[in-house]
């Protein structure tokens, strides 16, 4: 089918959701996608950070071919070969005790907020003060169901679906004085992402995330993290959380975890997880053997390729040429972010939406976020040579955006 064949037909059927951009993509090599025409695009959104292998890795792609012959799905209600490795690999890598498998990400998130409240609700029944609210972060982003959109600091995805889930209270992020003075004993936990995605690529500060561990752990409330867009080797380490010397007591993991299959994970300490018991929660298809050993190969890929040093040395060098930019281009005004999750900070929203589109008529695709920033978040497998093309042609983008903005009102610009 065309592409204009194919926007006829969801316009007709699909529920509108998506602003899509008007490309028909029709497979994946590595680290470049291809269209219906066969023009080729060097991907550095990776699917907004799941395809972190590329495509068609060979690994990746023998293991989910052989497993799909032997059996794509099994009920909960049963055993199989994949869930207990795959649970002992990231409680390894994490520092966590144990793991519920969900579809996605805000499912997990959502196991969390559960998990949360009925910690709690144990401790009370011991004879502790009763603790039910949940302290989130403003500007946040955890997902889409109504719990993780209560604990969304972003008033244009929370207003449509209001009155959410209660108890929840936002706190400036970053803001230790507003921190403080939001906590009591009534809080259960308090939820952030250490980077914020969503959010424009904002990383929690040393001091912010320390404070909230000494107060939850005090008070005897949990600390959550949200590490759907950041971990699994997104900055460098396995976990965001690693780079600061704090450990939480729920994470949240999901995005690249499968490979380009749904999965996500809820990793939790024992003593959280000693207060959930048979049919306290559940699911039908997280955690089926097709995900799971395709997850399993994922993370022994990440090792044996010694991918977690390549996304270090890989973003250092990307940042750099980023913060080249910054100094170079009056309409750039800030960098930020950690290893391949980086970010440009433009001057305007209608500058940051062109330059999206500027730079994919010339091959590179990229997405916009928080209305005004540039969102890398590439493969982990891109070259130095990838990084170079794409600091090249989003130079050439920005002095075009400038140029035209210094045009009189009514000028027309070049086409890219």
């Amino acid at each position: 089918m065309s592409l204009a064949a194919v926007k006829q037909a969801e316009s007709n059927l699909l529920v509108s959701t998506y602003d899509r951009y008007p490309l028909l993509m029709k497979r994946g090599k590595g680290v470049y996608l291809y269209d219906a025409d066969g023009k080729k695009y060097l991907d550095f959104l990776s699917g907004i950070g799941v395809n972190a292998l590329g495509y068609g890795h060979k690994a990746v792609t023998r293991v989910m071919v052989q497993q799909a012959k032997k059996v794509v799905h099994l009920s909960n209600l049963f055993f199989h070969d994949y869930q207990s490795a795959l649970a002992k690999k990231l409680a390894a890598i994490s520092g966590l005790d144990r793991v519920f498998f969900s579809n996605s990400g805000t499912e997990a998130w959502e196991g969390a907020l559960k998990f949360a409240r009925a910690y709690a609700q144990a401790a009370s029944s011991n004879g502790h003060k009763p603790k039910w609210r949940v302290l989130a972060m403003e500007n946040s982003f955890h997902g889409r169901t109504f719990g993780s959109l209560a604990t969304t600091g972003q008033e244009k995805y929370r207003k449509p679906f209001m009155p959410l889930m209660p108890g929840v209270e936002f706190v400036k992020f970053n803001d230790v004085a507003d921190l403080e003075k939001k906590f009591d004993d009534t809080v259960c936990a308090v939820a952030l992402e250490v980077i914020q995605g969503e959010g424009g690529v904002q990383p929690v500060t040393k001091e912010f995330f320390q404070v909230a561990r000494n107060l939850t752990q005090k008070s005897g409330a949990l600390l959550i993290a949200d590490e759907i867009q950041s971990g699994l080797g997104r900055t460098g380490k396995w976990f965001a959380y690693q780079h600061y010397g704090v450990q939480p007591d729920l994470v949240t993991v999901a995005k690249p975890l499968a490979a380009g299959l749904p999965l996500g994970a809820l990793l939790a300490s024992n003593k959280v997880a000693s207060a959930i018991h048979p049919g306290m929660h559940g699911t039908t298809f997280g955690g089926g053997p097709l995900a799971c050993a395709v997850a399993l190969e994922f993370l022994n890929t990440i090792e044996r390729e010694k991918l977690l040093k390549k996304v270090q040395e890989t973003g250092k060098y990307f940042l750099a040429g980023l913060s080249a930019l910054d100094k170079k281009h009056g309409s750039v005004a800030d960098v930020r972010g950690a290893g391949l999750m980086l970010a440009m900070e433009l001057d305007t929203a209608d500058h940051a939406k062109a330059a999206v589109a500027l730079m994919r008529d010339r091959g590179v695709i990229i997405n916009r976020t928080h209305d005004t920033t540039l969102r890398f978040l590439p493969p982990y497998v891109i070259t130095k040579k990838n990084v170079d093309e794409v600091v090249k042609k989003l130079d050439a983008v920005l002095s075009e955006i400038e140029a035209g903005a210094q045009k009189p009102a009514g000028a027309k610009r070049r086409k890219a």
